[in-house]
């Protein structure tokens, strides 16, 4: 749900929500209160009408009473002269808020009331209208009276004009009113309070939760732990924010180990550089000291050892063309120079190179051609023959002892394709390790790379000028047999013009 959406709901839910559940919480509390009115009071069919009278109330009210006092001064007067028949009279009308009074003669002889009447006793004259024996009511307003008066007259053999007033309060609201009240009150105060709390909690959830899990997530970061998650949840303004953070942490944790993979293989490709150097170094030195101390005493020996200095010269320079390659590499700043050139011309020239190279090292070398001599590339055919050499180069680290060494190379025409192979009769690769072999400083056995030198980013060059290229390779290997290193090249194709 978009935020936008979920604040015009809770406006709603803010505005319409507590009337439509107070309107039901009164229309419940008011039956329940108006059903007690009518047991209670006796009045029939009470509505909101009626109640809101409260004089047609009150006056409902003390009509028993009325009626009573009526029949007493009809048939026994003599008893208003009796305080406690009087008394008993008044306390009957005490849960009616009323109260009696009487006067003898235009003299008040009782009040049921705690304080003495003035202001009202001041205004009996206007009701007195010298009625024989009944009753009126009337309603007196002034500045601090407001009652409903009932009037019965009577007289006795000594009283010439008596007057019992029931005199109720017009303003006092019944107990089943208060209690409405009361409740409605409290009612709407929940109501509020519920829909406050629920709306709060809706937002926090929706809202402020996923924010301080995203605040967190940013502390966790920022203090460099990148290994948690952040859960999408929320309003989707947010859900889409935390995703989007999500994406972040994971592409940062990506950086972080990538970075720690590089400085892996940094500290590797410096440790192994250092190795290969230190060899050919070694050796150089050890040779000049012998030329310099007088060992080469000889022209052939001087000879040899200016040879062996020569070659691990060459050994030391390959390694370091290998290490400015490899910085090339990693920043995508690699050198190619694409041409057009004859598969059959350029690989009849490398044969010939490695044919000269590896029977100075005591290894066989055939080569086979099965390829048109018209078939063309597109490629640098300089870092063609780098691939060609350092899987050579790696195959001669690993050729196993004690039997006759063998290189063959042969090149094929595999459709849009040519398909050029390197076998060799060498110690083989375990198949656990084949599909990693072109990975960067993969070491099938390390001891034993170690002692047979190499920086071990050769295979991976080879992965990345073909990739370059637009070719792959691969390799396959059986152990103790030798192994097949495979790499294509597409061919070039004339496309026709239309004239």
């Amino acid at each position: 749900m978009k935020l936008k959406t979920r604040i015009i709901i809770s406006f709603f839910i803010i505005v319409l929500e507590p009337v439509i559940f107070t309107v039901l919480a009164f229309w419940a509390f008011s039956h329940y209160q108006l059903g007690l009115i009518e047991k209670q009071y006796g009045i029939e069919n009470p509505t909101y009408e009626s109640l809101a009278n409260t004089a047609e109330v009150v006056a409902h009210l003390t009509n028993k009473a009325a009626q009573e006092l009526e029949e007493t001064a009809e048939t026994n007067p003599e008893q208003f002269t009796d305080v406690q028949y009087l008394e008993e009279m008044n306390t009957e009308l005490k849960d009616s808020n009323s109260y009696l009074l009487v006067r003898e003669d235009g003299r008040i002889t009782y009040f049921g009331c705690e304080n003495y009447p003035s202001e009202l006793i001041e205004k009996l004259d206007n009701i007195y209208q010298g009625d024989d024996a009944g009753i009126s009511d009337r309603v007196y307003l002034g500045d601090r009276v407001q009652s409903l008066v009932k009037q019965i007259n009577f007289s006795t053999s000594g009283i010439q004009e008596g007057n019992v007033y029931i005199v109720s309060n017009a303003l006092e609201t019944l107990p089943q009113l208060r209690n409405l009240t009361e409740t409605m009150i409290i009612t709407v105060i929940l109501i509020l309070a519920i829909t406050a709390l629920w709306l709060t909690w809706w937002i926090y959830r929706g809202v402020i939760a996923p924010l301080d899990k995203l605040r967190m997530a940013t502390q966790k970061i920022k203090e460099g732990d990148l290994n948690f998650s952040v859960t999408t949840e929320g309003v989707s303004e947010i859900a889409d924010l935390c995703q989007d953070f999500e994406d972040m942490r994971q592409r940062l944790k990506e950086n972080a180990e990538e970075k720690v993979a590089f400085d892996k293989e940094n500290k590797e490709l410096i440790s192994n550089i250092s190795h290969d150097l230190k060899t050919p170094i070694t050796a150089i030195k050890g040779y000049v000291e012998g030329i310099m101390d007088g060992v080469a005493n000889t022209p052939e020996k001087q000879e040899r050892y200016i040879k062996t200095i020569y070659t691990k010269a060459n050994d030391m320079d390959r390694l370091i063309n290998e290490l400015t390659f490899y910085s090339k590499m990693d920043t995508n700043r690699i050198p190619y120079t694409f041409n057009k050139i004859s598969v059959t011309d350029f690989f009849d020239d490398c044969a010939e190179d490695l044919s000269v190279e590896l029977e100075a090292k005591g290894v066989d070398f055939s080569y086979s051609n099965y390829v048109e001599p018209e078939v063309m590339v597109i490629a640098d055919a300089e870092q063609i023959k780098r691939v060609v050499n350092n899987i050579v180069s790696n195959s001669l680290k690993y050729m196993a002892p004690g039997r006759t060494k063998r290189i063959n190379l042969r090149v094929r025409d595999v459709g849009d394709f040519i398909q050029v192979e390197l076998e060799d009769n060498g110690k083989g690769i375990a198949a656990r390790d084949l599909p990693n072999i072109f990975d960067r400083f993969y070491r099938t056995d390390a001891s034993r790379n170690s002692s047979q030198g190499g920086s071990g980013i050769g295979l991976s060059i080879v992965k990345k000028i073909m990739e370059d290229h637009g070719g792959k390779v691969w390799a396959t290997s059986k152990e103790n047999i030798g192994t097949v290193m495979y790499f294509v090249l597409r061919k070039y194709q004339e496309v026709p013009v239309n004239e």
